[in-house]
């Protein structure tokens, strides 16, 4: 996580068995949700929206979560949870997805069935979906 606030400099080692919890966005503000946690070398990613951009952002369509932070570290990814199928959680999906286009996704029927249309207006073809029914567990890595 090397490029998050590039002035305070990168995040302490995590202890074994620690959970480190960064927010990419949804903080202070209402959209761009986006949560990494991070445990045993490996990231979940809960949400990735956008934010839709005010008066003050003429010209602009859509801001995303800053990516940059975890740039670098995209083959540690082992999925994204959908908490809902809002555009300020589901969103910013197939710009990550440019990134890494292999990154699980996982959500209910609906959810995944409202980011199905996203994938394909970016020609995102084998996104691997896991629906997750009501009381279900799943693992995903080490979460």
């Amino acid at each position: 996580m090397s490029h998050m606030h590039t002035e305070l400099g990168p995040p302490p080692k995590l202890a074994d068995g620690g959970l480190r919890v960064i927010p990419l966005g949804g903080l202070g503000e209402i959209g761009r949700n986006m949560t990494v946690f991070e445990h045993a070398g490996k990231l979940l990613i809960v949400d990735c929206g956008v934010l839709f951009p005010e008066e003050q952002h003429p010209g602009v369509d859509l801001i995303l979560p800053d990516f940059s932070a975890i740039r670098d570290r995209l083959k540690d990814v082992v999925g994204v949870v959908l908490t809902h199928g809002h555009e300020d959680h589901i969103g910013g999906v197939p710009y990550l997805l440019r990134e890494r286009g292999n990154i699980p996704l996982v959500g209910s029927r609906l959810t995944l069935a409202f980011v199905d249309p996203k994938l394909r207006e970016h020609r995102l073809r084998d996104v691997p979906r896991h629906v997750v029914g009501e009381g279900e567990t799943l693992q995903l890595g080490p979460f």
